[in-house]
């Protein structure tokens, strides 16, 4: 089955699909590894891990591309590849979507927001208006191949206009062939309720630790009918902390020897990177 089939698959199931985010191959690896049908690289992740900085629009197409097609490449499960605004109008939005579907990514979000844009949960966001955001879709479904691939119009107007504009644009974009909706940075669990029943196409809901959007637990959102649950930059966010102990550690005690149990080993992420298989393909290409 095309990882585009599945991903629509995913989100019309009765049951709630959940998506962890990924900044790179070996996190979508891990995020695979634990039994995860889905993977996001956003461009969140991609600038803290890459740039080492903000996101504010300052990743490239060819950026978001070349670690796309990496992560792709690394694991079997569908990768959902963040559009951000498209990378500027809809024509560029046409070329997105033609060079995401082209290295085998399942779908993208594609957000109304002015280019360059910036994390949803960051204050200082603006929106670009409905009409040219539908404008955007159009040449988005224009450029798919496959009608499987999936198209998420993400909304982020609610701390401009409000909710109820929201929602009013969301209705827009599924009339215009969105295949689902992102409401981003709701404030409240019943905001995000109201999402769920007003709108008409099946609806992304996106957790971010320390961002303005309520911790619902995932039983809860699927009780609410949510369609999908995005963890996005919870990867990065464990990776990060992670990374700042075992740093302190050695700083602290000389010696990384206390810290082993909180460390993936050299053998294991080995194992995660398949070095048996690799190993065998090695003799078998050098034999005399």
């Amino acid at each position: 089955m095309q990882m585009t089939t599945r991903y629509r698959e995913l989100i019309k199931r009765p049951e709630i699909a959940v998506m962890v985010g990924a900044y790179d191959a070996l996190s979508a690896k891990l995020v695979e590894r634990a039994g995860f049908d889905l993977t996001f690289v956003h461009d969140y992740g991609v600038s803290a891990s890459l740039l080492g900085m903000p996101d504010m629009g300052l990743v490239t197409l060819t950026e978001m591309t070349n670690i796309l097609e990496k992560v792709v490449k690394a694991v079997n499960i569908p990768v959902i590849g963040d559009g951000g605004c498209g990378f500027g109008n809809a024509l560029n939005t046409y070329r997105t979507v033609r060079e995401y579907e082209s290295i085998g990514v399942a779908g993208v979000n594609l957000e109304d927001q002015v280019y360059p844009k910036r994390c949803g949960h960051l204050a200082g966001k603006q929106v670009i208006t409905a009409d040219e955001m539908v404008e955007k879709i159009r040449a988005a479904i224009d450029a798919r191949h496959d009608p499987d691939f999936v198209i998420t119009a993400r909304v982020d107007s609610i701390a401009i206009h409000g909710l109820d504009d929201a929602i009013k644009r969301a209705n827009r974009y599924v009339e215009a062939g969105a295949d689902m909706i992102f409401i981003e940075a709701p404030a409240t669990e019943a905001d995000i309720q109201r999402i769920i029943k007003e709108t008409k196409g099946p609806s992304w809901i996106n957790m971010v630790e320390g961002g303005k959007t309520p911790l619902v637990p995932i039983p809860t959102l699927q009780t609410m009918g949510a369609a999908l649950v995005d963890y996005g930059p919870l990867v990065l966010f464990a990776a990060a902390a992670g990374v700042e102990r075992a740093l302190q550690a050695l700083k602290r005690d000389g010696t990384t020897a206390n810290h082993l149990k909180e460390l993936m080993l050299f053998t294991e992420i080995n194992e995660l990177n398949r070095i048996d298989d690799y190993r065998a393909m090695e003799t078998r290409y050098t034999k005399s």
